[in-house]
């Protein structure tokens, strides 16, 4: 019997040490101003991040993401991840990637300095979402530019979505409900 407690408290454990929200795994990112964002700050909403491109073909997605933001801004963040790992298609400095964002797509929502989504240099937070032994959900791996992933108001993760899914798509929708 002392086995089967004992194990149980193991695995209990071991359970509880996963960090399945992004408000317990410490993660540290900058916006695209070069300044700390703090991910507790949006806890009781919900998260979309979005790793995004100024010259891909997927772009336009912008403008869904600003419509999207704009239509649940009080339970919803959503955060764009430049980066420039598929076809060099964000070359463009902190303050050209801004510029383009805000001028062409009226984006009021958070971008945030470029990172690596994959490979050697994968910034933490996308470690965090693409690895079920973090994340406590699902292993994934960022395909292209636009790949969306849903965090849940207690920054759990809820869904990861590809390039192809709009931001308005229904797949996402029923999330917001």
């Amino acid at each position: 019997m002392n086995y089967f407690i004992s194990l149980f408290s193991i695995l209990t454990l071991s359970i509880a040490a996963m960090n399945t929200s992004i408000y317990e795994s410490n993660i540290s990112i900058k916006d695209i101003d070069g300044n700390e964002i703090n991910f507790n700050d949006f806890k009781g909403k919900k998260l979309l991040i979005v790793n995004v491109a100024s010259k891909c073909g997927y772009t336009p997605q912008y403008e869904d993401l600003q419509a999207l933001y704009d239509a649940n801004k009080d339970d919803l963040i959503i955060i764009g991840v430049p980066c420039n790992q598929f076809g060099g298609q964000e070359p463009g400095s902190a303050m050209q990637i801004k510029s383009f964002c805000e001028q062409n797509y009226g984006v009021q929502f958070l971008i945030t300095e470029k990172v690596d989504v994959k490979g050697d240099n994968q910034h933490p937070l996308y470690a965090w979402l693409t690895s079920k032994s973090k994340n406590g959900k699902l292993d994934s791996e960022v395909k292209w530019n636009f790949q969306k992933y849903l965090l849940s108001e207690d920054g759990e993760l809820l869904d990861m979505f590809p390039s192809r899914v709009k931001p308005t798509g229904e797949e996402i929708a029923n999330y917001l409900k």
